[in-house]
């Protein structure tokens, strides 16, 4: 699936990277003040209260969501329940800047997926934009310096979230290719994602009670961690989730997966703002590896 990339889908994709980098920002700072399950749930329980009245049908008794509610289950374990629970699990022993960058490994797991489950060919173009893609982060993880990256060494968060990412592939190549979505849902931008949210709580629900019955489960209540919740219900979850879908149907999910390399940039920035450092010169020949990778792989 190889199509030419639009603007609109460009600034489309190009979003949920920015929301992405802060939700690991912000993940990380909430780290000690609330459990990786619990703070899923949470997050996922007020986007769910928030999108409610738009899309309530959706639950209706008669409502088409249950004749194919097996595939919405799917995908809402591989998103909202799995992903999200592993990255939040991850940032607990990993930086944010390093859990983006192993998680840039997303394009190469596309690729991988597309062809083996979906029989997707893949150019040399692709490829070749992969490379460059996945240089550009390496430039960033390594500071602009070799040195500096043969020293990276991978922790168990880096391990959550290779298996994150490879869900991640996953989810983004069934979006692409919705058999068996009733059309109604999959036309209703609120429906669909509030279906998946739905079904996504029953996984957070069984997580995040496993955390707390193991022990782990942990929360202090603060108006700071109401405010991160706010945002990253609304912004990374909602709003992201809403470009990503319709940025994969515009461009299909091999494309896709390049905007996701953008995400470590986004929070080495964001990191830096925080701890009141500037840009360096390797962010900037970053971002023209990056962007290089998604241009040459978006050619015909």
């Amino acid at each position: 699936m190889h199509r030419k990339l639009s603007l609109s889908a460009a600034l489309l994709l190009t979003l949920p990277p920015i929301m992405w980098a802060g939700n690991a920002v912000v993940g990380r700072l909430l780290s000690q003040m609330v459990s990786p399950m619990t703070l899923n749930l949470l997050r996922w329980s007020i986007a769910f209260v928030l999108l409610l009245p738009l899309a309530a049908p959706v639950f209706r008794r008669k409502s088409p969501l249950w004749s194919s509610w097996n595939r919405f289950a799917a995908l809402s374990f591989l998103s909202i329940g799995g992903y999200n629970a592993l990255l939040y699990l991850s940032l607990n022993t990993s930086t944010p800047i390093n859990v983006t960058l192993v998680g840039s490994i997303t394009p190469v797991w596309m690729l991988l997926i597309g062809q083996l489950f979906f029989g997707i060919s893949i150019s040399a173009r692709q490829w070749l934009g992969a490379v460059l893609s996945i240089s550009g982060v390496l430039l960033v993880l390594g500071r602009g310096q070799l040195d500096v990256l043969l020293q990276v060494r991978l922790v168990p968060g880096d391990i959550y979230i290779l298996l994150a990412s490879a869900g991640w592939a996953y989810y983004s190549w069934m979006l692409a290719h919705p058999t068996t979505e009733p059309p109604e849902i999959r036309r209703n931008w609120a429906e669909f994602l509030l279906a998946q949210i739905g079904l996504g709580l029953v996984w957070s629900g069984l997580f995040a009670g496993a955390e707390w019955s193991l022990g782990f489960g942990r929360l202090q209540a603060s108006w700071p961690l109401l405010g991160a919740l706010l945002f990253v219900a609304i912004g990374p979850a909602l709003l992201a989730y809403r470009a990503w879908g319709a940025g994969v149907a515009r461009s299909g999910p091999n494309m896709a997966g390049f905007f996701i390399n953008l995400t470590p940039l986004f929070t080495a920035l964001l990191s830096s703002a925080f701890l009141g450092e500037t840009p360096h010169l390797y962010h900037a020949m970053a971002f023209v590896l990056i962007v290089g990778g998604i241009a040459v792989s978006s050619r015909r």
